[in-house]
């Protein structure tokens, strides 16, 4: 029932979740190699629309570490040929509507959660790495090998300046006092604090650049080379299979605080419809956000979830 407590609680949900997912958007865009606008694009577009058609009302969904992951697999396999990255992220979609159509979302929960934990391990040790270079201030690298294997010519051009600035985030995430946190998310103090202490100690480092103004610019993907089209549905089945996993199994997460049961074949449905959508305007694509519906639901006063919370 809609009264104005739950208006209120909405409202709040919304705007918290929102400046959490506003500097993790970004940093998965610049993540994925698209850019900081691709990033802010996929959470707004996919949040607004997998919100809309979905199955879990208080699931929010977003770029995610390992849906940026696979994108960034794809826009290095892919070098300069953006169009094929799209059919890419536009086919993930279909396959994930797909998916929801032929009913197979309520099987994702069989799936063994050690499998799950080993996966979502190994994604988040794989964007570790591929941070190194962002942390110290040197040009980043798309591979994991490369980037190991460049790491003693890595830190021997480190940017003293782009380290400061690193440590102070990292402590400002890590060590901000829980009553704090609990109001003000350490992301977003992170975010324009450290920001302003660059502008105003005038420190030299690479910046995420202009973020465009307005709406974005639709874009039909019908240029993709034809000769890659194997690679194209290799990579689509896979972020459509990953991003399935991820969204089905933080709602899971968002049951077990809710006490609800949530649609999973509307869910994946509505994943899909968001993705295609993000692929139309070069956004990249995400999945349900497992950090982002907790902070939702947390203002309703719900309990913590009962199971472990993974990289989202």
């Amino acid at each position: 029932m809609i009264n104005a407590n739950s208006i209120k609680n909405d409202i709040f949900g919304g705007v918290t979740a929102a400046v959490v997912a506003l500097p993790l958007a970004l940093a998965f865009g610049v993540a994925s190699g698209a850019g900081a606008t691709a990033g802010l694009y996929g959470a707004i577009i996919l949040g607004f629309f997998a919100s809309l058609f979905g199955g879990t009302p208080t699931q929010i969904s977003g770029p995610t570490g390992p849906m940026t992951v696979i994108t960034a697999t794809a826009i290095i396999s892919f070098q300069d040929d953006f169009e094929s990255v799209i059919m890419v992220i536009f086919l993930a979609g279909l396959i994930q509507v797909s998916l929801g159509l032929i009913k197979i979302g309520k099987w994702v929960k069989y799936i063994p959660y050690p499998v799950i934990s080993g996966f979502m391990s190994g994604i988040g040790v794989i964007i570790i790495i591929l941070q190194i270079n962002p942390f110290v201030g040197v040009e980043a690298y798309g591979s994991v090998i490369h980037t190991l294997i460049e790491l003693p010519a890595t830190f021997h051009l480190a940017n003293d300046e782009s380290m400061i600035i690193a440590y102070i985030t990292l402590g400002i995430m890590f060590m901000t006092p829980q009553i704090v946190s609990k109001y003000i998310p350490p992301a977003l103090i992170a975010l324009v604090f450290v920001t302003y202490y660059t502008m105003y100690m005038g420190y030299e480092i690479p910046t995420i650049g202009e973020i465009p103004m307005g709406l974005p610019e639709f874009t039909i993907p019908t240029k993709f080379d034809i000769l890659k089209l194997d690679t194209i549905i290799t990579l689509s089945i896979t972020l459509a299979l990953l991003g399935a996993i991820d969204t089905l199994l933080t709602s899971l997460v968002a049951d077990s605080m809710t006490k609800t049961k949530h649609k999973p074949n509307q869910e994946l449905i509505a994943q899909g419809i968001g993705n295609s959508l993000c692929s139309l305007v070069g956004a990249i694509p995400g999945a349900g956000a497992t950090m982002r519906t907790v902070i939702n639901l947390s203002l309703i006063h719900i309990s913590e979830p009962t199971r472990p919370e993974r990289i989202s």
